[in-house]
């Protein structure tokens, strides 16, 4: 009997998927199913993409199809965060979070979207996070902003594509630790520990351990009648 989680035969684009986050725990998990994967990100990975330029979104989307013939699913784990407070935040700076954060995921998935709509079948997953419909005790304005906006164009998005047999979801981490965007806190054991309080269960996201499963569901077969969803993996953070 073949897995709902089975990826043989399928092709995935995870962009984002430097060495150190999650996006790269993403391209090993889909690997791990069967999955051909492609990983892209500004450095640091097979291919190089830029999310905010439509051409070479397009460029790497073509180039993934001319070189496999297809492609099922699509990782969105490209972000960046500017921890500053709110009056020391320059226009420059806020739009740069949002450029990257939510236009791209954007530009991403209506360019991976027209080719799945094409072909009648897909699964784009895109990564927000816990603070996507909330804030919390560290001042980044433009990341929660941009984060939430995410959240809205994946229901849009998967309204429009949902009637062409393309999946569209969100996945909404915690506090992962350690990643390359939460290494930082290793200085800063405390507030590591008000992090892990802040769950439910009482610890941080261990991205060799939580991340695989949530990821895989919203890639893979299991979740055929699943878009427009945000899936939080945080702990229970979001429940309270």
């Amino acid at each position: 009997m073949v897995s709902p989680f089975d990826l043989d035969g399928q092709v995935a684009l995870v962009i984002g998927a430097a060495p150190g986050g999650l996006g790269a725990r993403a391209a090993s998990a889909l690997a791990d199913h069967g999955a051909t994967v492609v990983t892209a990100d500004l450095a640091d990975a097979e291919r190089t993409v830029d999310v905010t330029d439509e051409s070479s979104v397009a460029d790497l989307v073509a180039g993934v199809v001319a070189e496999h013939g297809r492609l099922d699913v699509v990782v969105n784990a490209a972000g960046v965060m500017l921890r500053k407070a709110y009056d020391e935040t320059s226009v420059e700076e806020f739009e740069h979070v949002v450029r990257v954060n939510l236009t791209g995921t954007w530009i991403v998935a209506r360019e991976a979207g027209r080719v799945m709509a094409a072909q009648g079948h897909g699964r784009i997953v895109n990564l927000t996070t816990v603070y996507a419909e909330r804030v919390g005790p560290v001042p980044e304005s433009a990341y929660y902003a941009s984060k939430a906006g995410v959240v809205n164009v994946t229901r849009a998005l998967a309204a429009e594509l949902g009637p062409r047999g393309v999946t569209v979801n969100c996945l909404a981490p915690g506090v992962f630790y350690p990643t390359k965007m939460t290494a930082a806190l290793g200085a800063a054991p405390e507030r590591l520990e008000w992090f892990a309080n802040r769950t439910m269960l009482g610890r941080l996201g261990d991205p060799d351990r939580d991340f695989a499963g949530p990821l895989l569901l919203l890639a893979s077969p299991a979740s055929s009648y699943v878009t427009g969803q945000v899936l939080y993996v945080d702990g229970g953070w979001s429940a309270w």
